[in-house]
């Protein structure tokens, strides 16, 4: 509508919306009647235009006639594109910027006054406001959707500090519990050895697990805080019988048997209570979510430079979908009851201490080959 108002206004035959910047002017919309060729997306060398020199000099520039003026007679851009009358009117946005022109020309001298030119500006101040209209409207779209996602986000944080909290309430309190209990049967009853063994060897059990969800949140809100996981190791340590310790104790706590197949020829420079911890979380997540009927297969070994630690159990697979995120913390598995374990805390800090030697951690599940999580890190003896 601009563009035919234009053009019935001063009978030129071409009319357009130029976007001009310091090095381009292309077409965004155009009215050609007298086949000047341009249509929206076309380019003119920015250097043959007179919008040039309207950007520079931010203000409208009139030509009526060119043959009748003594700037624009000679001037090689009416004579390059053939136009005798000329107008175009700078489109300023808002934040005073120059946008491009709203400009028109014609083959023949037109009649170009001061009610045309009042007419090309008005129309430039609406295309301006439009377009920053526009840009008003993409910016609040965005905002309402940073918005919608900066809510759901901290909805999301809310739910998972809640579920957090209650879920550590939860898993200390069980132990703390069976401690109690334990205490208060020896305490009243008049007890058979066999069974003051079983209830101390049950209150130690819980005691372990206790520990290691105190010494995994320990360890999750140092690394929240920036400090990372801490690693000591200062000298090579022979690191079997820390593993065998830490599998030994998974077996008494667990009640459930491990495999280990350990070969580590030599002492590696490396944390053994790290690594330990490592271990300890890995076979805490194959007791949690494994086939509690099915052994755990443990191997360990240096391999082609590097220290090589699996942990494999049977049963159900984890999909694809959530290995992709399994140590993050707070991820868990759907279908597995809630614990420390299932919101990845666990895995999230075994993670942690294999970044901290150089190294990481793979995951393999299937139903044909059970779940198998390996470290892979640099075995350093010197």
């Amino acid at each position: 509508m601009i563009l035919d108002a234009c053009g019935r206004a001063t009978g030129m035959g071409f009319v357009a919306v130029a976007r001009v910047t310091e090095d381009r002017w292309v077409t965004c919309a155009s009215r050609d009647t007298i086949n000047f060729g341009l249509t929206p997306g076309d380019e003119l060398d920015v250097a043959s235009t007179i919008c040039r020199e309207v950007r520079a000099c931010r203000s409208i520039i009139t030509i009526p006639d060119v043959d009748e003026s003594d700037v624009y007679r000679n001037h090689p851009t009416p004579l390059q594109y053939g136009f005798k009358s000329y107008i175009s009117v700078p489109i300023v946005r808002s934040d005073d910027s120059i946008w491009g022109t709203l400009c028109a020309l014609d083959p023949d001298p037109r009649d170009i006054g001061p009610q045309e030119e009042q007419l090309f500006t008005i129309f430039a101040r609406s295309i301006a406001r439009e377009l920053d209209r526009q840009d008003e409207l993409a910016m609040g779209r965005q905002e309402i959707a940073e918005g919608r996602a900066s809510l759901q986000t901290e909805r999301d944080t809310a739910r998972l500090r809640e579920e957090f909290i209650a879920i550590v309430g939860h898993d200390l309190r069980n132990p703390i519990a069976a401690v109690a209990s334990g205490l208060r049967m020896i305490e009243k009853r008049n007890l058979s050895p066999e069974r003051q063994a079983m209830l101390m060897l049950e209150m130690q059990r819980a005691l372990t697990r206790a520990s290691q969800i105190i010494t995994n949140l320990m360890d999750f809100a140092r690394g929240r805080l920036g400090a990372g996981i801490e690693v000591n190791a200062p000298a090579p340590v022979d690191l079997e019988p820390v593993f065998r310790d830490v599998i030994g104790e998974i077996e008494q706590v667990a009640g459930q048997p491990v495999l280990p197949s350990i070969d580590l020829p030599r002492a590696l420079v490396a944390d053994p209570q790290r690594l330990g911890q490592l271990l300890s979380n890995l076979l805490g997540n194959a007791v949690a979510h494994g086939a509690p009927n099915q052994p755990i297969s443990v191997d360990i070994a240096e391999r082609d430079g590097e220290l090589v630690v699996s942990v494999m159990n049977q049963g159900t697979p984890i999909p694809p979908e959530i290995q992709a995120s399994l140590f993050q913390p707070f991820s868990r598995n759907e279908s597995k009851q809630k614990s420390l374990q299932g919101l990845g805390l666990g895995l999230y800090i075994a993670s942690q201490i294999a970044i901290a030697h150089g190294g990481r951690i793979d995951v393999s599940s299937s139903a044909e080959a059970g779940t198998t999580f390996t470290l892979h890190m640099p075995a350093k003896w010197a």
